[in-house]
């Protein structure tokens, strides 16, 4: 069985930032790879318009690409929360309502696009307040159930097919993912099961990935590096940042610096911190860092899971190198497990 293998555009986002790529380039790109699909994330992309209508020209100027070069376009990832900090407790119903309209609306457009499923968190990163613990998640559920139903609900008037994915601090860990999933009850609802983000809830990836894989819609592959958070050197962030003025005088001209701009110019790189605050991750080319994908590829693999899997880079790499000897690494090992 042939891996299903394609990327996040969030692969080569930073592209875009910095070098001036369009969605239609990384489309190129993925194409280019042989990549089977492309998950479209908004990173960069003006998805909505200022009065929040759906930028349905980008969209149409999107699929008529896709269609031009042959690419499928599968899923369309968005961060969104449906729960939001206790001092808005008198507005959560107008903030919730909200909210919906806009992933609604993001949902037309990547329909639009030619995406045919589509990932919205119920709650990004962590729970608002942070409190990630197991009581508010049991206050907060309810809400979870009702989001991830109405949405879907609406999605199957479009056509798409949607998926919840264990992400960040609070909404994460297969037991509670697969628990909303059930109680949602929705022929139309997956999961994106994310390899490496278990980690972030200090959990186990190969067993998460065991528990999680039969309720898959879509797989997100990645690699972290895992180090005990007190004997790392503190950081800032998960990407790497360089000044903006990082560029340096042309001495040939006599553009001499002062000593101390120097200071100035280091890039801003770090990792991020796992729920119990006793690891930290940074992202790695897969099959580079400390996860053991050899296992995670065979499970997944042998689960007869057949649908797409994105590859996902988010290192200190150059992105380009580490997204294709991301997608090499990926195909040489599901070929021998």
């Amino acid at each position: 069985m042939a891996i299903n293998l394609g990327i996040s555009s969030y692969c080569l986002w930073s592209k875009m930032e910095s070098d001036g790529w369009t969605l239609l380039d990384i489309m190129d790109w993925a194409k280019a790879h042989d990549c089977t699909h492309m998950e479209v994330v908004p990173f960069g992309l003006p998805i909505l318009n200022e009065d929040g209508s759906g930028n349905f020209e980008l969209a149409k100027k999107v699929a008529e690409h896709a269609d031009k070069i042959g690419l499928k376009l599968s899923a369309f990832s968005l961060n969104a929360h449906l729960v939001f900090p206790a001092k808005e407790a008198d507005h959560k119903e107008e903030l919730y309502r909200r909210e919906i309209n806009r992933i609604e609306t993001v949902m037309q457009v990547a329909k639009t696009m030619g995406c045919y499923k589509f990932r919205n968190d119920v709650c990004s990163g962590q729970q608002p307040d942070g409190i990630n613990t197991p009581e508010q998640f049991e206050e907060d559920f309810p809400t979870f159930v009702k989001g991830v139903q109405e949405l879907a609900d609406y999605a199957k008037t479009l056509g798409l097919s949607t998926t919840l994915e264990n992400h960040g601090l609070y909404v994460n860990g297969a037991d509670r993912v697969i628990r909303i999933l059930r109680a949602a009850g929705r022929d139309n609802v997956g999961l994106t099961v994310d390899v490496g983000n278990f980690l972030c809830v200090d959990e186990d990836p190969v067993t998460n990935v065991s528990k999680a894989i039969k309720y898959a819609d879509m797989v997100h592959l990645k690699d972290f590096y895992i180090r005990d958070n007190a004997r790392m050197l503190p950081q800032d962030g998960m990407y790497v940042s360089f000044p903006k003025d990082y560029a340096t005088k042309d001495r040939s001209k006599g553009e001499i610096e002062r000593p101390t701009s120097w200071t100035e110019k280091i890039p801003s790189f770090g990792y991020v911190g796992t729920a119990a605050g006793n690891k930290i991750l940074r992202g790695a080319i897969v099959g580079q860092g400390d996860m053991d994908l050899w296992k995670i590829l065979s499970i997944i693999k042998h689960s007869g899971y057949e649908k797409e899997i994105s590859l996902e880079f988010e290192g200190m790499e150059d992105c380009v190198a580490g997204t294709y000897y991301g997608l090499e690494t990926a195909r040489y090992i599901w070929d021998r497990v």
